[in-house]
């Protein structure tokens, strides 16, 4: 198949690359700066103005588009018009996030918690956007594909139309995150923390994941398969450890022989509070994505859990340094390090 990935050197992107030009397929990539490796074929371009992109992708002539950064209801809807008649079938990356169980999270929507697991056919959330202005502000710097109106709720709307495939990604690991997930852990251990305070309600909070490679996987394996036509789909490994079994973990990996304290919310230092309601966990049932296209990991999770700490070992600087507030820690602890 021809396939043109949207966002091809990104994060996800580059791996979705890497996995369809495996499988043999004839691979395009519209990419802003930085070329896809694996890709045979190359559109410069800036995901924002797609509509000025159309006829270089017509002349591209796909079977199959998958867009990996669509943020807004206008960024679908260009996508829409970009691809209308040049493509046989179009591939949406959207996120757990547009399940009403975000809103509770975030406390934006009143009523009670969602029941789990979540499955395709779980409430949307009604709020119109996920995150603050100043979230959406921080990730901008991370993913300069992000607009201002980020709704993946909007994108899923528009692309309806077209028959298109919807997977609904978790929160994805594996080295080159760009939100470094599993920092808040490794950079501890490595600056030799003995013990590492959690939160009562942030260590029991459950919530779909999915390795890089995996994920990958699953979107080629969707774009490759024209049963997955018009169909949505949750991508997401089969168990959620609590945050605190996953620390333990990453833990586990680094052969470090330290404890992790629990505290009651009101004695833990606020850089390692949240202000959403933990009471509502993010946990997905994958089972259609599994059942109907045949999907498993290929990675174990030990192994996908090696990748990403000797990578996050290498990194520069903490992405949030005010989120390693040790003294902090320490007093809330009544101990040293």
């Amino acid at each position: 198949m021809r396939v043109l990935v949207i966002g091809g050197s990104g994060f996800i992107g580059s791996h979705v690359v890497a996995q369809l030009a495996a499988g043999g397929h004839e691979v395009g990539a519209l990419v802003r700066s930085r070329p896809a490796a694996g890709a045979a074929h190359h559109i410069a371009g800036d995901r924002k103005r797609l509509g000025e992109h159309r006829a270089a992708i017509a002349a591209f002539a796909p079977d199959v588009v998958i867009d990996m950064i669509p943020s807004s209801g206008a960024q679908a809807a260009a996508l829409v018009d970009a691809v209308r008649g040049a493509a046989r079938r179009l591939v949406v990356i959207t996120s757990m996030d547009v399940y009403r169980a975000c809103s509770v999270l975030h406390r934006l929507e009143p009523g009670p918690l969602e029941p789990l697991p979540l499955t395709e056919q779980s409430p949307l959330r009604t709020a119109p956007h996920t995150y603050p202005p100043r979230q959406i502000a921080a990730l901008q710097q991370l993913c300069g594909w992000l607009d201002d109106d980020y709704d993946k709720v909007a994108v899923e709307r528009a692309v309806r139309e077209l028959d298109a495939t919807v997977l609904r990604l978790p929160m994805v690991y594996g080295p080159g995150d760009p939100l470094h997930r599993l920092q808040p852990i490794v950079r501890r251990i490595l600056d030799g923390r003995r013990v590492i305070p959690f939160a009562a309600s942030v260590a029991a909070w459950r919530a779909a994941r999915g390795y890089v490679e995996d994920v990958a996987r699953a979107i080629a394996l969707a774009a490759t398969t024209d049963a997955a036509a018009g169909r949505t789909y949750n991508v997401a490994e089969p168990d959620a450890p609590s945050e605190l079994d996953w620390a333990r973990l990453v833990a586990a990996q680094l052969a470090w022989d330290g404890d992790f304290v629990v505290l009651p919310d009101d004695r833990t230092p606020p850089h390692l509070r949240h202000p959403g309601n933990f009471a509502q966990h993010w946990v997905a049932d994958s089972t259609r994505i599994r059942s109907e296209l045949g999907y498993a990991e290929a990675t174990t999770r030990a192994e996908a859990l090696a990748r990403t700490i000797a990578w996050e070992r290498e990194s520069a600087a903490p992405v949030s340094p005010q989120a390693f507030d040790y003294a902090a820690e320490d007093a809330a602890l009544g101990r040293g390090k």
